[in-house]
């Protein structure tokens, strides 16, 4: 039974595709996204746990967030944990919701997410072609074991490579947009 499943494959190089949108999505633009407070954690009930499981987040205007609490209990837990998250906002206290304006980003701070922008999609790109280094020796092997032939194996070469040559360019497509919203602001 050959190793190589090219749906596997494929699979694995789209989650790293996936996982570089998500990590682009909390990178902050000039405007308001709740994507950009998934990655705070908050500490209620003697554990921690994701912002948007004790919270309602949203955006009611373009340069500010809002925070509802849904337990009044858990206020301060939450603007401790959204200054921990070191994202530069300022929790205001307004009754159960938290208001977050969103101050304009200077051009070097621009600068520094866009080369962030760049190193998530390094790492995206450095999954991806992990992906098709195991894809190869797969193929090797079940050509060693005989369970398919040379020209085979080099034909699903050739499709790995081009599987892993359109991810690479939907990496590098999602990141110059994610770029271009930071420095276009």
């Amino acid at each position: 039974m050959p190793k190589y499943d090219k749906a596997d494959v494929e699979r694995r190089m789209g989650g790293a595709v996936e996982s570089l949108k998500s990590d682009l999505s909390g990178l902050r633009t000039g405007r308001a996204n709740t994507a950009l407070l998934d990655p705070v954690v908050v500490e209620v009930y003697g554990s921690m746990m994701p912002l948007n499981q004790v919270a309602t987040v949203s955006a009611p205007e373009p340069r500010m967030l809002s925070v509802q609490v849904w337990d009044r209990a858990n206020l301060s837990a939450v603007e401790k944990g959204i200054a921990h998250a070191n994202l530069g906002l300022n929790p205001i206290v307004d009754g159960q919701t938290l208001r977050l304006p969103l101050p304009d980003l200077t051009q070097e701070r621009r600068k520094e997410l866009a080369k962030l922008a760049g190193q998530y999609a390094e790492k995206a790109k450095i999954a991806i072609r992990n992906v098709r280094r195991d894809a190869m020796e797969m193929l090797k092997e079940d050509e060693k074991k005989k369970d398919i032939s040379e020209d085979d194996r080099k034909r699903m070469e050739e499709e790995v490579q081009k599987l892993t040559d359109k991810f690479v360019a939907d990496v590098d497509a999602a990141a110059a947009q994610k770029e271009k919203e930071i420095l276009t602001q």
